[in-house]
């Protein structure tokens, strides 16, 4: 794991500072990082409590299932003719 990212919580006016130090821009995850080779006390005011090594794409959360389509489509006017939709498969359009 010597290729490892210890990801920085730094605020947008500090990047030029966290930069200079030698962190890094991971453009994936949109967070700066310290590299395996820089000394990581030099960034310690940016890390997070818990979990600073960890991505934070890493942590989904589960996709919810059984939601409710009452309260998924809660705010969502239908029209009356939205009973006779007739949804496009790809293959020929509907109306021919």
């Amino acid at each position: 794991m010597a290729d490892s990212k210890i990801y920085l919580n730094v605020p947008f006016a500090q990047k030029d500072e966290a930069k200079a130090l030698g962190a890094r821009w991971d453009a994936i995850e949109k967070k700066w990082f310290a590299p395996a080779d820089k000394d990581i006390a030099l960034f310690a005011r940016w890390q997070a409590e818990a979990g600073a090594a960890a991505s934070p794409r890493s942590k989904a959360t589960p996709a919810k299932i059984g939601s409710s389509p009452k309260k998924a489509n809660a705010g969502v006017k239908t029209h009356a003719a939205a009973k006779d939709f007739v949804a496009y498969n790809g293959d020929t359009p509907p109306w021919e």
